[in-house]
């Protein structure tokens, strides 16, 4: 997975759409070193591009304008497409955000890009240390647009919806916290379900671990295969190498 850090902000993210723009030169030159031997993924979202943080357009009244948001996903879909991104990331939390990005690729001939709803995105405390590792420049929070953490049925509602739009996996964000809301989306889903173990559930377990209060291959092995065991069909986890690394011991 892909994340743009830029130099430069705006208002509506420009550098998300620039063909020269960070994110799009990086697909182009992972493209250029891997082709088809990794499938190249890439986080389709405005916060890393915008001043003010959010993952979308402003309104005058400071609100995400969603409508207005879809129209820049579609933009950023069709740019990340032609730099050779193979999965998109559609990490907004935007309403109808996968049917829009759909019918944009389609459109413009990119029929076979594949695309990854960010489904179930909960309103979380637990993405501060990536936010504070891309220098994010976020004012206020997500709470309007991203789940609020409390509730359940809205995460397989949203789940169900993506699905409906075309999504090609679906995904359940953080993952330890929301366990019920994964294995509710994999017992109805018929797309794979992917769950993301975020930074503060890493960097929880890493702290625990350096303190000495923890097992740290235990902790990473028992985390991971809770996620594993409510459902998912694959983690994306920081640890990713390492548990690889372990696998290929067994």
């Amino acid at each position: 997975m892909l994340f743009g850090v830029p130099t430069a902000k705006d208002a509506v993210g420009s550098g998300a759409t620039d063909p020269d723009g960070i994110l799009n030169v990086a697909i182009r030159a992972v493209v250029g070193e891997v082709g088809d031997a990794l499938a190249v993924q890439t986080d389709l979202c405005l916060d890393e591009f915008t001043d003010h943080g959010h993952c979308g357009v402003l309104d005058d009244r400071g609100r995400v304008d969603n409508d207005t948001t879809l129209a820049r996903y579609c933009e950023m879909a069709i740019a990340q497409a032609a730099s050779g991104s193979h999965l998109l990331g559609l990490s907004g939390m935007m309403d109808g955000q996968v049917a829009a990005v759909r019918a944009a690729l389609d459109a413009d001939g990119f029929a076979d890009t594949a695309l990854l709803g960010y489904a179930a995105k909960y309103a979380s405390a637990f993405y501060g240390p990536f936010r504070e590792a891309v220098d994010s420049s976020l004012t206020g929070d997500r709470r309007s647009y991203q789940l609020e953490v409390g509730n359940r049925r809205e995460g397989l509602r949203e789940v169900l919806l993506d699905i409906a739009e075309g999504a090609d996996i679906v995904m359940v964000k953080p993952a330890m916290g929301f366990l019920d809301v994964l294995a509710d989306a994999a017992a109805v889903s018929d797309v794979p379900v992917w769950a993301y173990q975020v930074s503060g559930e890493y960097s929880m377990i890493e702290a625990a671990a350096a303190n000495g209060w923890i097992d740290r291959r235990r902790a990473i092995e028992e985390s991971v295969v809770s996620i594993r065991r409510a459902g998912a069909d694959a983690v994306l986890s920081y640890w990713a190498l390492e548990l690889a690394s372990w696998l290929q011991e067994n």
